[in-house]
């Protein structure tokens, strides 16, 4: 532990100069947010003209009809108009907060609130909590109607919508309280250990925030989703078969098979498992089941149990926590800088001693433009996983040494056109902005990396 802590100590000594030196972050935050949407918007408009194409891909042409190719087409037209909409004016938004001193109005507001109770400044958890739900609900005020646009307009336009005007306000209610619910204890607890730990904070909080994480996988099916959707478990059938029959030879600790009513809101469809390494639920969405066989789904499946099997969520879990660990340590020099404060207009009484959450939010907007790399890798990552997850339902047959599994990739391949004919995904898709925003490999790719795998096993027989 002395050892970590040394190290830390030497990272904060290279950094000594962010708490003297009278340096304009908020200039520097402002041209690190603009160039990301600038950057961002660019690849938009990258990917804006593969809309107007007339014939999807070549490998893609005889699994896509003219009518479900020019139905996509027009989506991602559509959707591609609306996210730059959306990124220009939600920068525009940030930008104006950020320039005219919102976040110290927050904490101002926060303080002024808790005097109307009878609390003084000294309560700084409590005025941090209250400054970041003044915060956070004040500034999503302004991009709410993007959110209904995006909903009762985009979505409802192309077939997608399911959701009522009652139920996306129950929605938003409920999201509301449930950060008001959970983010309030988080925050207590987060900033407690600042002021326990003093300066060695790092391991102390890395250590709650993998509890923190273990905890939501227990809380958010059981106490969370529910309040959203309503899972219930699959029916008897050829399905139910086919995924406790497929798990059970796989040694997945399958405790829940459940059916989740996706079609409530969307007629969009997915499948995913989640749960502690000896408990594993899987849920598949109802549009899943409506559109796909019980043999693709059963594919999709072994594809998501491919994840399982090679460790993905658990490999993602440790780099996330490394890229944790590198933020954390980098944080100490930004916790005591008064011109740090000073920039983004907070009073000198306040910047004398800079609030913890404070501190932790202009540190994070300093750190945007190395967020935006930081997401790239993870997606290269992610689509490694991917790769290894379809190559995995591919050899099945050899795993388990059955005859049945033979064709597993083919249904694989069969079952992910379908997702995307339903979901009218995009069928171009132009590199660089792949690299960035996708976490998995377009279809194109993904058939022809199932031919591959498929064509070097036949190779082996």
């Amino acid at each position: 532990m002395d050892l970590l802590h040394s190290g830390l100590a030497a990272v904060q000594r290279h950094l000594a100069f962010v708490s003297v030196d009278p340096i304009d972050w908020k200039f520097y935050v402002q041209v690190f947010s603009w160039s990301v949407t600038i950057f961002e918007s660019y690849l938009l408009l990258r990917q804006y003209p593969l809309y107007s194409k007339t014939s999807p891909p070549e490998a893609l042409a005889p699994h896509i009809g003219k009518e479900d190719f020019e139905k996509s087409q027009k989506y991602g037209k559509d959707k591609a108009q609306f996210a730059l909409f959306s990124k220009l004016f939600s920068q525009c938004v940030d930008s104006a907060m950020l320039q005219y001193g919102f976040y110290a109005w927050c904490w101002g507001a926060a303080g002024t609130i808790l005097g109307k109770f009878g609390y003084r400044t000294e309560y700084e958890i409590l005025q941090s909590i209250v400054f970041s739900f003044t915060m956070y609900l004040l500034s999503s005020l302004p991009t709410l109607p993007l959110s209904v646009y995006s909903t009762f307009v985009l979505e409802e336009k192309h077939g997608f919508n399911k959701t009522t005007p009652a139920l996306f306000v129950a929605d938003l209610v409920k999201s509301w309280l449930i950060a008001f619910s959970l983010g309030a204890p988080f925050l207590a607890a987060f900033l407690y250990i600042f002021q326990w730990a003093g300066d060695r904070f790092v391991p102390w909080l890395m250590g709650f925030m993998i509890s923190f994480q273990l905890l939501m996988v227990i809380l958010y099916p059981t106490v969370i989703q529910p309040l959203f959707n309503k899972l219930t478990p699959l029916s008897n059938g050829e399905l139910r078969t086919r995924v406790e029959s497929l798990a059970g030879k796989l040694h997945f600790p399958l405790k829940h098979l459940y059916e989740i009513d996706g079609s409530k809101r969307s007629s969009h469809s997915n499948a995913y498992f989640f749960g502690l390494p000896w408990s594993k639920h899987i849920v598949i969405f109802d549009t899943l089941m409506q559109q796909s066989k019980p043999e693709e789904v059963e594919a999709v499946l072994a594809h998501e149990l491919g994840h399982w099997y090679y460790l993905h969520p658990t490999k993602m879990m440790a780099i996330s926590q490394i890229h944790i660990f590198t933020i954390l340590a980098l944080f100490p020099a930004f916790l005591h800088a008064p011109p740090l404060l000073r920039s983004f207009d907070f009073p000198k009484h306040v910047a004398a001693k800079p609030p913890t959450i404070v501190a932790f939010l202009l540190f994070q907007m300093i750190l945007t433009p190395l967020e935006a790399f930081i997401s790239i890798g993870m997606n290269a990552v992610s689509r490694h996983f991917e790769w290894e997850a379809d190559r995995f339902a591919c050899e099945l047959q050899d795993q388990l040494k059955e005859e049945s599994m033979k064709d597993m990739g083919d249904r694989l391949g069969r079952a992910l056109i379908t997702l995307h004919v339903k979901n009218l995904s995009t069928v171009w898709v132009d590199w660089l902005y792949s690299a960035y925003h996708h976490s998995h490999p377009t279809l194109t790719e993904r058939l022809k990396g199932l031919e591959s795998f498929q064509a070097k096993r036949a190779k082996k027989e």
